[in-house]
């Protein structure tokens, strides 16, 4: 099994990606729709913008693993030292987001994508929004979330960078939650036991 070494400090700016939700989701059409941060992560699935078999297969690994696959193959999708950073955990290699993915179908009675919208497409970045729903075993009653998806890829196209935006605020890195951030990322791996190659 691979070694929980706790995060090191990731050096702001070094494939974060930080691009403005705004700009890259607010609905101009009709701005009553937006939230009153003028953000708008519902996807319109119909606005997707067109992109390469390439990168629909990222999409689709990725949306795979939010929906519970918990699969070696659509983890390679991530480089080895990938960062995963969402509202819960921060993880710095592709074991330690593995050990998120792997956790889903132990938690979650069901995780389903609803839908997905891409929203830009560079040579280096993807970005999609998303509307996922979880039903927690606990509960047994689902509820959604909108996010804002974005992926810093290599040369390779591989995902260095995950980010999972829940909101319009980005995440500084400081502070109590960075710091119960990165503890999640650091051990959850230890619980949901995922593959010790990866």
């Amino acid at each position: 099994m691979p070694s929980n070494t706790p995060s090191a400090p990731v050096p702001q700016g070094e494939n974060e990606p930080r691009l403005d939700p705004q700009s890259l989701t607010s609905n101009r059409t009709d701005p009553s729709q937006n939230a009153p941060t003028n953000v708008d992560y519902t996807p319109h699935p119909e606005s997707s913008i067109k992109v390469s078999e390439e990168r629909e297969e990222i999409l689709k690994k990725i949306t795979s693993l939010y929906s519970g696959s918990a699969s070696e193959e659509d983890m390679r999708v991530y480089a080895e030292k990938a960062v995963y950073d969402d509202p819960w955990s921060f993880c710095d290699t592709r074991w330690k987001v593995a050990g998120q993915w792997y956790g889903i179908p132990k938690i979650m009675a069901h995780s389903r994508t609803l839908a997905t919208e891409i929203v830009l497409s560079t040579p280096t970045t993807l970005v999609w929004k998303q509307t996922q729903e979880y039903t927690p075993r606990v509960l047994h009653k689902g509820f959604k979330v909108d996010s804002l998806v974005t992926c810093t890829l290599d040369g390779e196209g591989r995902v260095v960078y995950h980010k999972d935006q829940w909101n319009e605020k980005d995440y500084s890195h400081e502070g109590v939650g960075k710091v119960m951030k990165t503890l999640n990322g650091d051990y959850l791996g230890l619980v949901t036991r995922p593959p010790g190659d990866l």
